[in-house]
């Protein structure tokens, strides 16, 4: 088996390489059955060697060394690829949903003139993450990291030709930039307080020789990976760019968002999470940053009417939930929400993709309405991934939410858990109201289109709804593999991940325990009612409330509308400070110091060229002075050498 795993990435490669280098003389069919039939086959062969992986027993983990790359001393940094029950969920993942992505991108894109540097694309961006999900070494990782962030620029500006979907991808790359060079600190402390970025060699050193790194330098380490998380997972502080991240073709939405980019930093999180427990620090305040990003974002997905957008500031809350779990040591948890939210989130992401198809472009939810009819397909398989994210019963985000607030609330670290499942719990039910408040005025109530949109308004092709309902079968049926043992079940995807993620506990009795989590159950199902019914309320049966709040309370509204003006204070503290120095540099450094020192050795060089000139003018009675005067002085120098 260990000689198939490397052929689980290579074959996306496979198809950038053909379509991208041959694509412009391909039919768009051939294009298409490239681009979608390798990842399938990748898929194929993930499922295989998943199931390998299972008959070898628990806790058993493969690893394919191709060769052996850098070598220094005691240093090796290998091409190798370790297949483990952390990394063949996230290869299944990865490479399941993105073939679904592939496929409806075929109906999606279409009529597009660059169809095959869009399959290209996206098929270099699976092969990205499948690297990055396979690795063995960090530094095999790091480059399935950069392949990400280069890939979502590539994608998020897909349609250059526009300034503003190219500044948004160029924004991507910077901010991603920033996180990736706290990474890159992180690698580089690790190498020199461990002495090796394999990850199974790190984890074999820190066992057997504990003293190796001290708390100090461990929660060093762990907080520079931590920043490279934050960018590119979009958590506070640099969240900014996946909003924007918007303006690529929205099957590229739905890859980012649902099985690639930003579930990078979980994951590394997850897999490095021997390092993290020896920091105790980090894991607070990796916690609490999740924690806040969850209520934070969910908090402007109440305001914003692009469709997208909303969808956009919900995976950034969806993602501070995967961060609180890893935060408090529930690794296994964070990784069964990252998959069911890979679920349902392709499936709003897809589906907001055929509402926008319906509707001509058009993403301004005000301008819907009335959908329900005509997009049948699309209005069962929403609704059932709106209730999904809301947390509801027995869809897949109810089992894997609620396993993460009942993780936080009886977390080893203490009290600080209450405050983590509290932030969690209103954030479930702002979670919630946005989504259903989005999905009543998109789908219910008459429409508000144009009569020309209104025209054309229809179900999507079959390449695009059979994704549909199998997406949302997995929305659906997703969660049942990580039952609790409350309900009934086994908890079988953590028992599973448990030899790679081990749980660090709880601080109640097991009796206590069991009397707290249907407690919370409870409350859980009941945020997840409230922001429904109110979502119901305001923009079903009294849909003036919305607009009075508007008018009555409207510095909040626009507050929250304007996302908090984070970018404009990012932009006048960071952005403008920053071009103003660069102006500095290039205006005085550059033109009058490093230019002027050009300049001076210039001017000298001619100054003496032109000296020596004088000596080759072509006369012949110059070079007889010249010579004679050059015999005197080096009669001189002997006559006084001497003397």
């Amino acid at each position: 088996m260990d000689n198939v795993i490397w052929i689980i990435p290579l074959l996306p490669l496979a198809g950038f390489l053909i379509n991208g280098l041959g694509g412009r003389r391909l039919p768009d069919w051939l294009v298409s059955l490239v681009g979608v039939s390798l990842p399938v086959a990748s898929f194929v062969l993930s499922v295989w060697a998943f199931l390998k992986l299972l008959k070898l027993g628990e806790g058993a983990e493969v690893t394919c060394t191709l060769y052996t790359w850098i070598f220094s001393g005691d240093f090796q940094v290998s091409l190798a690829f370790l297949l483990d029950p952390l990394s063949a969920v996230m290869a299944l993942v990865v490479s399941g949903v993105g073939s679904a992505i592939h496929l409806y991108s075929v109906g999606y894109m279409h009529d597009d003139k660059s169809f095959a540097r869009y399959f290209s694309f996206l098929n270099l961006f699976l092969f990205s993450m499948l690297v990055l999900v396979l690795a063995e070494d960090l530094v095999l990782l790091f480059l399935g990291w950069e392949g990400v962030g280069l890939c979502s620029y590539l994608l998020i500006g897909f349609w250059f030709d526009d300034m503003e979907k190219a500044k948004a991808g160029k924004k991507a790359f910077i901010v991603n930039r920033i996180g990736d060079f706290g990474f890159f600190i992180g690698m580089a402390l690790i190498v020199l307080t461990i002495g090796t970025l394999n990850v199974p060699g790190m984890k074999e050193i820190l066992e057997s020789n504990p003293g190796v790194i001290t708390t100090g330098m461990a929660t060093a380490i762990t907080l520079f990976l931590f920043v490279g998380a934050t960018g590119k997972s979009a958590q506070i502080p640099l969240y900014v760019w996946l909003p924007d991240a918007m303006a690529g073709p929205t099957p590229v939405s739905a890859l980012i968002h649902a099985a690639t980019m930003v579930t990078a930093g979980v994951y590394m999180i997850a897999r490095l999470n021997f390092l993290y427990v020896l920091a105790p620090t980090t894991m607070i305040i990796v916690a609490l940053i999740g924690s806040l990003t969850a209520l934070y974002a969910a908090t402007i997905g109440i305001a914003q009417n692009d469709i997208k957008k909303v969808l956009a500031y919900s995976t950034i809350s969806q993602l501070g939930y995967m961060f609180t779990a890893v935060g408090v040591g529930a690794f296994a948890s964070g990784i069964f929400h990252l998959m069911t939210h890979a679920f349902f989130k392709a499936l709003l992401f897809l589906g907001a993709g055929s509402v926008i198809h319906a509707m001509s472009g058009e993403q301004d939810i005000r301008k819907m309405g009335g959908l329900r009819e005509k997009m049948p397909v699309t209005f069962w398989t929403f609704l059932i991934a709106t209730l999904a994210i809301s947390g509801i019963p027995p869809l897949a985000g109810f089992f894997s939410k609620d396993e993460i607030l009942w993780k936080a609330f009886s977390t080893h670290l203490g009290g600080i858990g209450v405050l983590f499942w509290a932030l969690g719990l209103v954030a479930a039910v702002v979670t919630a109201f946005y989504m259903f408040r989005l999905f009543f005025m998109a789908f219910t109530g008459e429409s508000r289109a144009s009569e020309d949109v209104k025209k054309h308004i229809h179900e999507s092709p079959v390449s695009m709804s059979s994704v549909l309902i199998l997406l949302g079968i997995l929305s659906a049926v997703g969660g049942f593999i990580g039952v609790p043992e409350l309900l009934g079940g086994h908890n079988t995807f953590e028992r599973f991940l448990e030899p790679v993620l081990p749980h660090l506990g709880s601080r109640f009795s097991e009796h206590d325990a069991h009397l707290w989590e249907i407690v919370l159950l409870a409350l859980s199902l009941v945020a997840a009612a409230t922001g429904i019914f109110l979502a119901y309320v305001m923009y079903v049966k009294k849909t003036d409330i919305p607009k009075n709040f508007a008018k009555n309370y409207k510095a909040i509204y626009q507050l929250v509308y304007d996302k908090y003006r984070i970018d404009e204070l990012y932009d006048r503290v960071f952005i403008r400070p920053f071009f103003a120095l660069g102006r500095i540099f290039s205006g005085v450094v550059d033109l009058w110091i490093i230019d002027g020192i050009v300049r001076l050795v210039t001017a000298m060089t001619a100054g003496l060229g032109r000296a020596f000139n004088v000596s080759q003018a072509g006369d012949v009675r110059v070079y007889g002075r010249v010579l004679l005067g050059g015999l005197l002085l080096i009669l001189i120098i002997v006559v006084f050498g001497r003397v």
